[in-house]
């Protein structure tokens, strides 16, 4: 009887011990999903033009459906913001926009561009852009792409980073898509 005392206690010693440790578990800031991007691009006296790519099924068999409202002007500076949803769940959406604003530090959007150029219009607490805001200068009539990417964790200290070049930021792509543009 005395030999399973000591057994009990030395279990319940043991169990204290394990339980009580410091290794705290290190909280992962996962990826998010991202079903929906839209993209609004408005210039003074010209019609909005959105563009939106949708996934509801991710990874699944169906395709993004790719719509662009209309053609952009010639010459003309747009104002572009991009909305995230999340709508695995209709009955639930969730807004990734406010993620992304809340997480700056960890993410910024890159575009490449074939119909004009873009500049950041917006900043990370640290002055590195996130692409939230943006505008967008088209050139010349013509057709081409304008394609949206977003960073997770990005370096955003590499060379060109700051200036949108994709090629050094590492980190992973949450949502990517290119839009087939046309310039009137």
């Amino acid at each position: 009887m005395k030999t399973l005392k000591y057994t009990f206690a030395l279990l319940a010693i043991t169990l204290f011990t394990v339980s009580c440790s410091d290794d705290d578990p290190v909280i992962v800031n996962e990826e998010e999903v991202i079903t929906t991007m839209t993209v609004e691009l408005v210039a003074t006296g010209q019609t909005t033009v959105t563009l939106r790519t949708r996934d509801l099924d991710g990874d699944g068999p169906d395709a993004p459906i790719v719509s662009v409202s209309g053609p952009l002007a010639a010459n003309t500076t747009y104002t572009g913001s991009i909305e995230l949803l999340d709508e695995t769940d209709l009955n639930d959406v969730d807004n990734i926009t406010l993620e992304v604003e809340e997480e700056d530090e960890e993410h910024q959007f890159f575009f490449t561009s074939t119909v004009g150029t873009v500049a950041y219009a917006d900043a990370d607490a640290n002055g590195n852009p996130v692409g939230l805001s943006f505008t967008l200068t088209t050139g010349a009539a013509g057709s081409g792409n304008f394609t949206v990417t977003l960073r997770h964790e990005p370096v955003k200290d590499a060379a060109g980073v700051s200036d949108g070049d994709i090629t050094n930021a590492g980190g992973e792509t949450d949502i990517t898509e290119t839009f087939p543009v046309t310039v009137q």
